[in-house]
């Protein structure tokens, strides 16, 4: 469907933008001036923001000259899934855009959404490529670098900063899972592949604003990450290429803690083994790092990233197994 072919439609429009946001503002205009500078017409879409602050800026509300913005307030104690449902049932577009409030899309994001599901009938969702941001440190190329490896291929799940599908398609999903604080896009998504295929389109660009920049907040963030992990596989198939995200964390970070000691007691047949079963997972994975982020990023780099991620990972994971065991059902 063109634009051309939307402008008779009076009461709805052609794309709902749903933003959850919480805490600081400076990204999330940012956000909104990406979807300002589309270069579909203003009176197509609308922005549905629903906020977990107590208020909003001005600087937000002027917002309201250029776009159709509507505001919903949401407590605090709720998920992001929470937002991102509340914005949905609010939105009267034919497709449904979810965006992080931390993204800025390229101009033509919209209408290369609109155009690329058209085009491809199989395809219930669509989720653009994220691309390298100006003067981007290490860390940031690996993130962008590991998030846009599947660009240009159907993948069976994705990550949520930026998502697209039809309003109807949403509707008959069981919508994003509220009892789940982290891999809530990774189980929503997986659940529409009963519907059709997911296409990570690397035509729809965009920069992730919030990306990690450096390995103390990406430590932190990968342990609170974590804590989903057991939960998102609650009533769903796990397919065989999430079990290295489960057992190499482990297998890492054990294999390190014990070769030490083996070290520490003089243990040397042990710590050979201990330094296989802990080195040949994370030298791979490494190896397969530096071959996706070219000489952008030093092998040195890669390696202190799998160091800090794979530690982060399992702390989480094992923070996590106890809310997990008390999930029992997705909404």
């Amino acid at each position: 469907m063109s634009i051309s072919d939307t402008k008779k439609m009076s009461e709805n429009k052609l794309v709902s933008f749903v933003i959850p946001h919480k805490g600081r503002e400076d990204m999330l205009i940012a956000t909104l001036e990406s979807i300002k500078q589309q270069t579909i017409p203003a009176e197509q879409y609308e922005v549905i923001l629903v906020s977990q602050n107590e208020n909003v800026s001005h600087t937000l509300f002027e917002f309201e000259q250029h776009i159709t913005l509507s505001i919903i307030y949401n407590d605090q104690e709720n998920s992001i899934s929470h937002s991102r449902n509340l914005g949905a049932a609010s939105a009267s577009g034919l497709y449904l855009a979810f965006l992080d409030a931390d993204v800025s899309i390229d101009v033509s994001w919209t209408q290369k959404m609109v155009d690329g599901i058209e085009n491809k009938p199989d395809t219930v969702l669509m989720f653009g490529t994220q691309v390298i941001s100006d003067n981007a440190r290490p860390m940031e190329i690996i993130r962008t670098c590991l998030a846009s490896a599947t660009s240009g291929t159907y993948t069976e799940s994705a990550p949520g900063a930026n998502l697209f599908l039809k309003r109807e398609t949403f509707v008959a999903s069981p919508g994003f899972p509220e009892e789940l604080r982290t891999c809530e896009d990774i189980y929503f998504t997986s659940e529409l592949n009963r519907f059709g295929r997911i296409y990570h389109y690397p035509d729809a660009q965009f920069v992730h604003l919030g990306e990690d920049k450096s390995f103390g907040p990406m430590f932190k963030k990968e342990i609170w990450r974590g804590q989903s992990n057991i939960a998102s596989t609650s009533g769903r198939p796990i397919p065989l290429r999430e079990l290295p995200s489960f057992i190499v964390p482990f297998a890492v970070t054990l294999g390190i803690i014990i070769l030490l000691l083996c070290l520490l007691y003089s243990q040397t047949n042990f710590a050979i083994i201990f330094s296989i079963i802990a080195g040949a997972p994370l030298l791979a994975y490494t190896f397969r790092l530096k071959k996706l982020v070219g000489n952008t990023v030093s092998f040195l780099n890669c390696l202190r990233f799998y160091l800090v991620y794979f530690p982060a990972r399992a702390i989480g994971t094992l923070l996590g197994a106890r809310g997990a065991v008390t999930t029992s059902s997705h909404k």
